[in-house]
């Protein structure tokens, strides 16, 4: 709950700095002039920022279930399903976070945790993480995903992800109002926006959002050291993490839904856009970390 006040305080905070700088830069009166109402657009710009990244939040856990087909584990039919929320149990007493959802579903290897809050996500891991590792390795791995829902990574993510786009949907659309005053004839008496305003912010929408996004996984890629790092410390001993991702890194990951890839164990190995760092680097930082 304290995440998700500062998610609301930090975005208020955004249109407050966007407004006083406007303001004393004099830009406030000059859109105004141009037939721009800041005040509207800076509340436009905290809709789409803040409402688009909350309720994104709010439905990850219901549609993390629907998009990966996975089962919650309501009553263990069996010792593996039994060992499986033993283990989970074990791990978010550790971190001090209430006992999660537990969640089996079909696919390749990788896992993954998601939910708004800490005291009610979700685990689940996948058949192939099962069938492909030692009971070590796959406690290492759940004390990865444990360690994202006690650090509150889903919130922080969904916290920086509405903070961009309220700057992206804003700055878009002031520069497109510049833009089309520019291209404007002084004798032209047309009112509101032109096709300079409505061309420039849907490329700038483009632009600036490939810039967030880089930032986002920017954060996500650092994120997942400290999940590694957090799993070490509720088993006692980073070997297990290490050996997880070495399997991992001999196996074939499996590839999760967008909406809750940034979450999983693995993910793709692209550079500014990736949101898992290489499973190399990731190994040799927890080999080079104190005992």
């Amino acid at each position: 709950m304290k995440r998700i006040l500062l998610f609301v305080l930090t975005n208020l905070a955004v249109m407050v700095v966007l407004g006083v700088v406007a303001s004393l830069l004099g830009v406030n009166r000059y859109l105004t002039s141009n037939g721009l109402n800041l005040s509207a657009l800076l509340g436009f710009s905290l809709i789409m920022g803040f409402g688009g990244a909350i309720i994104s939040l709010l439905m990850s856990k219901p549609m993390a279930k629907w998009s990966t087909g996975a089962h919650v584990i309501n009553q263990p039919c069996n010792q593996d399903e039994a060992w499986l929320v033993s283990v989970v149990q074990r791990l978010s007493e550790r971190a001090g976070i209430a006992m999660p959802e537990v969640a089996i579903y079909e696919g390749e290897p990788n896992a993954f945790a998601t939910g708004a809050f800490k005291n009610s996500a979700l685990v689940a891991v996948s058949t192939g993480l099962l069938q492909g590792m030692t009971k070590e390795e796959i406690e290492a791995v759940l004390g990865h995903e444990i360690a994202h829902v006690a650090n509150g990574d889903m919130v922080t993510l969904t916290l920086i992800q509405g903070v961009l786009n309220t700057f992206v949907v804003f700055l878009s659309r002031v520069i497109g109002y510049f833009v089309d005053n520019m291209l404007r004839s002084k004798d032209d008496e047309s009112t509101g926006p032109g096709m300079g305003y409505y061309i420039t912010s849907f490329v700038l929408d483009i632009v600036l959002g490939f810039v967030a996004s880089m930032i986002v996984a920017w954060f996500s890629r650092h994120r997942e050291f400290r999940a590694d790092e957090g799993s070490a410390q509720l088993l006692g001993n980073k070997q297990p993490m290490i050996n997880a991702l070495a399997r991992l890194n001999s196996m074939q990951a499996g590839n999760l839904p967008p909406s809750v890839a940034a979450m999983g164990i693995t993910g793709g190995l692209g550079k500014l856009f990736a949101s898992h760092p290489p499973l190399e680097e990731r190994i040799a930082a927890l080999q080079n970390a104190p005992r």
